[in-house]
């Protein structure tokens, strides 16, 4: 015969908090919601360019953001006349990247993708990390503007990757470009790297985005409005001098 024992208030509280972990990992069962939060982990975005970039209606984006705000993993806040949204904790980037090394240990396909996206080792990584430190290479920041806008490398210039073709002009050949984007898994610092070797540059990329290297506190910019010009600015034009009106005419 089974005997059941009542479980204590103690007992009911200490099994409660099992809900409250669920409520976040509800949330990051989702692939969708996942890619919104690491947007996020880039920086604030305002509901369009949030979906934008997720490549998600905004109705559908809607949703994930009231379930993201509902696990308060996200906040937001107005800004004039448009909503921003941003990570509601530091924790919550340091979660997301405590999930990725996870996987990594565990799935193998996790393996696959890291092949063909390029995935560096660590060694390498560390290495490349050396390079940057001494200003040996040149840093190219190949994200969106405004992610550029809310942090990245010292010194990086901002040519986001749909502008690189036309842009390749404005870097000079005589160094090495190190491109990077929003991480291990992120696609544009690779396309980048093929743009510039192809044109004749030499060229590598670095796998790490502002998060990870935010994490491993190594030195960045924080955001500060416009990016900087890639090549410096024309001076206005100096006015036409006119002749004075009140002075007095030589005699002839």
């Amino acid at each position: 015969m089974n005997h059941t024992t009542r479980p204590s208030p103690a007992q009911r509280l200490a099994r409660a908090h099992y809900g409250e972990l669920a409520r976040i990992g509800k949330v990051l069962s989702s692939p969708v919601r996942l890619q919104l939060l690491d947007l996020l982990r880039q920086g604030s975005r305002n509901v369009e360019s949030l979906a934008e970039a997720a490549g998600v209606a905004v109705a559908s984006s809607s949703q994930h953001r009231q379930q993201m705000r509902s696990a308060r993993l996200v906040a937001a806040e107005r800004q004039g006349q448009r909503v921003e949204y941003r990570l509601a904790d530091e924790g919550v980037s340091a979660v997301f990247g405590a999930l990725r090394v996870l996987a990594e240990a565990l799935l193998p396909e996790m393996d696959r993708l890291g092949r063909e996206l390029a995935v560096q080792p660590p060694e390498v990584r560390e290495e490349l990390l050396s390079r940057i430190r001494r200003g040996e290479v040149l840093l190219l920041d190949v994200r969106p503007v405004e992610e550029y806008r809310a942090g990245h490398l010292p010194g990086a210039r901002c040519i986001p990757l749909p502008e690189l073709p036309a842009r390749l002009p404005e870097l000079p050949r005589d160094r090495e470009v190190v491109a990077y984007c929003r991480g291990p898994y992120c696609y544009m610092a690779g396309e980048a790297v093929a743009l510039l070797r192809a044109a004749g540059y030499r060229a590598s990329h670095l796998d790490l985005g502002v998060p990870d290297l935010r994490a491993l506190r190594f030195p960045l910019s924080p955001g500060d409005g416009e990016p900087p010009p890639t090549s410096p600015p024309r001076p206005p034009p100096r006015p036409r001098s006119s002749p004075n009106p009140k002075s007095p005419r030589k005699n002839r």
